[in-house]
Parts: structure tokens; sequence; C-alpha cells
């Protein structure tokens, strides 16, 4: 059955003017090569727009001390890394947004999202931390989050 005009208009306006996904973050910004290499060699690079500009800039600027590991790079390659995130990063209400740490999943939008996970489920060796996004968001390497996809690991 084909829609009626002003319902196909709708969905035309609606695609136009949705984000990309729809809890906001920013689905389908593909890393460049160094960001996938660099950032993807301990963990699934997360989409910039999970956090704010100042975060992105606090976190380049202690690779040194990145989480508890020496996550350093050559200054242009922290450059370039740092560009990218900063220019995808989180914007609108989220921009000013800066959580504890700096820290993803102490976010105020994550902390809501999560907010039915018990502390048993981050503890599950499957799962292993709220930093592990992998282990229910299939999709999470490609920076796809649907709540409807999840799997939570037993």
């Amino acid at each position: 059955m084909c829609p009626t005009p002003r319902a196909a208009l709708a969905l035309l306006l609606a695609a136009a003017v949705l984000p990309a996904h729809a809890d906001g973050h920013r689905r389908g910004v593909a890393p460049p090569p160094l960001v996938a290499q660099e950032c993807g060699s301990c963990h699934v690079v997360y989409p910039p727009g999970l956090l704010p500009a100042a975060s992105w800039q606090a976190l380049m600027g202690g690779l040194a001390r990145h989480f508890g590991s020496d996550a350093s790079v050559d200054a242009p390659a922290a450059r370039e890394i740092g560009a990218w995130l900063v220019a995808h990063a989180a914007g609108g209400r989220r921009a000013g947004d800066v959580p504890p740490d700096h820290r993803i999943t102490r976010s105020a939008w994550f902390v809501r999202e999560h907010r039915e996970v018990g502390s048993a489920v981050w503890a599950r060796a499957a799962v292993r931390s709220a930093a592990n996004c992998g282990a229910c968001h299939g999709g999470a390497a490609q920076g796809d989050f649907d709540e409807h996809a999840v799997h939570i690991p037993r």
C-alpha cells in the first residue's frame, strides 16, 4: 500500500530533521584509518558524539594517563585524532554535559539509558565493565547502539 502524498511528505520531512540514530548519537561517522588503528587497537572506537568536545580535548591531552594506560601517540597523530573527535563531538544540549572524569559511562544520558542494568550484569565475565559496549550492543563497532538490538550476555 502506497502512502498518501501527505504521508510521504511527512516521512521525508521527518527523515530530514531526525538524527541519524534515535538516541541522538552520531551513527555512521566512520573513523579515519588513524583513529581506527590507534584507538581501535585497545577498545571499540567510540562514536565521538558520545562526549562533548571539552571531554575529547581533555582525554587527548592526557593520553599518557588514559584510564590507567599509556595511550600516547606522536604529536601529528594526536592533532589528527583530536581534530576528528572534536569535529564530530556531541552537540546540542549534550555539548555542555561534561561527565565526571570525561567518562562516557558516567555521563547523564548513559546512566539514564542503562539505569535498569544491575551491577551483577556489569560484573559478568562476558561484560566486565560498562565500557565494554560490544558485549551487549552487537553493532557497537559500527556505532549502532539500537536498544532494540541489545543482547545481554548471561
